[in-house]
């Protein structure tokens, strides 16, 4: 028996050693381990976006309504550079500004348009007092688009994306292997990505609810009767009748000038047929 323990007592105390060895070595190499993903539901928009909205986080507070207004005018206008400046000056006393403008076409037949913003507490103001700068209205709309619910779920996903990232960046400080400091470095530059995209499609959202967006297309309006008998206008097109009609008497005897050794056989046959026709009708009396 003590031959026995003598032998085995080593071999055991190898083995433990060995086991204890491996153990440590695998837990020095094991990679760092990836933060988890907030739990939540993902949510897909028409325009691409995503969100993940964490269960139960919105669900609780009340959040101001975002709405995207929009609206389209025609105006007809005596002037149509004044009517733009006009529309300038509307948008500027709003406290809006212009987006965009232009013009084109001569004085007596021009047309224009001009895209402005005004604050969304005052679109209804803004439309009424366009209106009155034209002298007729042919048209008009205006759409709205209930945003909050995009919005709402894109805040809730940069708290996400903002804790993320947080455990990102403790996990750099923890790691000592270049590997493992490269493989964070790697997630931590795509969730700060994700926040920049998130980031501006809530600002976009912000700044089109805010202010409303409005597009007027200034045309000139027409004169009620016809205008009066001008004899220039009226030479003028006789000429070109006349000088149309010339040009079709020429086309017509350059035509028959080179058919003409046509027009003479044809000519003398038919001559020809005549008399001999005559002749006939005489010796058969």
């Amino acid at each position: 028996m003590n031959k026995l323990a003598k032998i085995f007592i080593p071999v055991l105390l190898i083995l433990s050693l060995v086991l204890t060895a491996g153990c440590a070595g695998k837990k020095a190499t094991a990679p760092l381990p990836a933060p988890p993903s907030p739990p939540g539901v993902v949510k897909e928009y028409a325009d691409g976006a995503q969100s993940r909205t964490v269960a139960g986080e919105t669900g609780g507070a009340d959040t101001d309504r975002r709405i995207v207004k929009t609206g389209y005018l025609t105006l007809e206008v005596d002037d149509i550079a004044k009517a733009i400046n006009e529309v300038t000056g509307v948008a500027k006393e709003l406290g809006g500004y212009v987006v965009s403008s232009n013009k084109h076409g001569d004085k007596d037949a021009a047309s224009g348009r001009i895209s402005i913003r005004v604050p969304a507490e005052r679109f209804d103001e803004a439309f009424d007092r366009l209106r009155k700068l034209a002298v007729s209205v042919p048209n008009e709309s205006t759409q709205s688009q209930d945003v909050t619910e995009e919005y709402t779920d894109l805040q809730a996903q940069l708290r996400n994306l903002e804790a993320t990232e947080a455990q990102y960046l403790e996990l750099l400080k923890k790691a000592e292997k270049v590997e493992d400091m490269l493989a964070v470095q790697r997630e931590l530059s795509n969730v700060r990505g994700q926040i920049e995209r998130v980031k501006g499609r809530i600002q976009y959202l912000e700044r089109t609810s805010d202010m409303a967006l409005i597009e007027v297309n200034l045309q000139k309006t027409q004169p009620l009767g016809q205008p009066g008998w001008n004899a220039l206008k009226t030479f003028k097109s006789a000429i070109r009748g006349l000088t149309t009609f010339g040009r079709v008497l020429a086309d017509i005897a350059i035509w028959l000038a080179i058919f003409s050794p046509v027009w003479i056989i044809i000519l003398v046959v038919v001559l020809y047929f005549k008399r001999w026709r005559k002749a006939k009708a005489k010796t058969s009396r």
